[in-house]
């Protein structure tokens, strides 16, 4: 069995080993620009369940504490792409599948929330196209369907 990774027409010659293409790099900065989304949400809503005055105070706690334990998935996987991790490109696909609806359910509110919905729903758009890119697949080191080598 040959260690050499062989291209495929369709995709560019692969980086050198251990540089990061640039795609990988910028959907790293998108994960991590929803993780810190995430988690500066889940701190406000935290701070003011308890300082603050909100209708309901333990749905306000509760709620930060959920996002701020949410803000980890995303966070850990834009760590993961930096460092070129093949595991982390599951729950970065993860994270935009998920912020897709949520978008959409805030381009539906009739409030702030309409350009804050514009603005996730680009960044999940964006982040997918440059994880599903082959450079970044091949970067990464996973395999597809077409690339199994024979095993004898």
């Amino acid at each position: 069995m040959s260690t050499e990774r062989k291209s495929t027409p369709e995709a560019p010659e692969s980086p050198e080993p251990g540089q990061r293409p640039a795609r990988v790099t910028a959907a790293a900065a998108l994960v991590a620009l929803e993780g810190v989304a995430l988690l500066a949400g889940g701190v406000y809503m935290l701070v003011m369940g308890l300082a603050g005055s909100p209708d309901d105070p333990r749905s306000a706690e509760t709620g930060g504490i959920t996002l701020i334990v949410l803000a980890l998935l995303p966070l850990l996987a834009a760590r993961g792409l930096l460092k070129l991790r093949r595991w982390s490109r599951g729950p970065a696909i993860i994270t935009q599948i998920m912020a897709l609806p949520v978008s959409w359910q805030m381009l539906q509110a009739d409030s702030v929330a309409i350009p804050a919905g514009i603005v996730l729903a680009i960044t999940a758009v964006a982040s997918l196209v440059f994880l599903i890119n082959p450079a970044a697949t091949e970067a990464l080191g996973i395999q597809g369907p077409g690339n199994v080598q024979d095993q004898k």
